[in-house]
């Protein structure tokens, strides 16, 4: 019986090399040289780290400027903007207790994310975006002025912009339509279904597919990658979390990318390699790189 926490083999190497659009490489086990040598090993050559809070986006730009084949993306997470603002009584943010902030934080916070968003090697700001999950009613005011305030960011410093939609479609593509969305902006794991895919691919917004796309019950995510154009597609661990099947469960890396291509090819009735030459295409471009 294996483990739980034990990590999955390394899959099969890609024949086309391809890049994971959204990773967490702080929050995985081991070093980033590790974690990069393992991906590289089955064709997973650059990876996108994507920051959740001002730590996690100061590690992200500091690994970026470390390592060529790292880019990355800045931002305060969906959740992370109520806790800010309200407070974290539980610590839920590996941050410890925080007393509530109000708005002067978030925006002193803000700041912050603006002035990595200027360097170099952030390509994107993200993930923003809402999540209607996770955080109730009362943190529904904070995540809208931060997503906003994001988007402005974003557009400001030409960077691309990496979106967090969970349960949240119809006012994400509301705020998107009001503010003016960048010109290169990703729905990060996407969530919606077929319709919301056809409304995306309209708009020209970027779709990365993550390992739920192979679980069971995800019909709806397959047939929202079936209207998916081939042109506006990516692939992302979103690891630790979401590790594909058969391995779901188990710890996610950058090195599983070709178990989700593969599953995606398939959805698509695309050859794999034709499928990762159009996505390491894709992401080089969403991110500009």
């Amino acid at each position: 019986m294996t483990s739980k926490s034990t990590p999955p083999p390394l899959p099969e190497p890609l024949r086309v090399p391809v890049a994971d659009s959204h990773t967490h490489l702080d929050m995985q086990e081991g070093t980033v040289e590790e974690a990069l040598a393992r991906a590289a090993a089955v064709g997973v050559t650059t990876v996108v780290q994507v920051g959740c809070d001002l730590k996690g986006s100061h590690w992200a730009a500091r690994t970026a400027a470390e390592h060529e084949r790292v880019h990355a993306a800045v931002a305060l997470h969906p959740n992370e903007a109520p806790r800010i603002v309200l407070g974290d009584p539980d610590g839920w943010s590996r941050q410890g207790e925080r007393p509530p902030g109000g708005t002067a934080a978030l925006d002193d916070a803000l700041a912050e994310i603006d002035a990595l968003a200027a360097l170099a090697q952030v390509r994107a700001v993200g993930e923003t975006g809402l999540d209607h999950f996770r955080t109730g009613p009362e943190g529904i005011a904070a995540q809208e002025y931060s997503f906003r305030a994001h988007i402005e960011i974003a557009k400001r410093h030409g960077k691309a912009l990496v979106i967090h939609d969970r349960d949240a479609h119809a006012d994400v593509l509301r705020i998107l339509a009001e503010e003016g969305a960048p010109e290169r902006t990703i729905f990060h794991c996407y969530s919606g279904d077929a319709e919301m895919a056809k409304v995306c691919a309209g708009a020209g917004y970027y779709m990365s597919f993550a390992g739920n796309v192979t679980f069971k019950n995800a019909q709806p995510l397959r047939d929202a990658l079936v209207v998916a154009p081939k042109e506006l597609v990516l692939v992302e661990t979103d690891a630790p979390f979401l590790t594909p099947a058969p391995y779901r469960g188990r710890p996610n890396a950058p090195y599983l990318i070709p178990v989700t291509l593969r599953a995606m090819a398939a959805v698509k009735g695309l050859d794999e390699d034709d499928l990762a030459a159009a996505v390491a295409a894709n992401t080089a471009e969403a991110f500009d790189y």
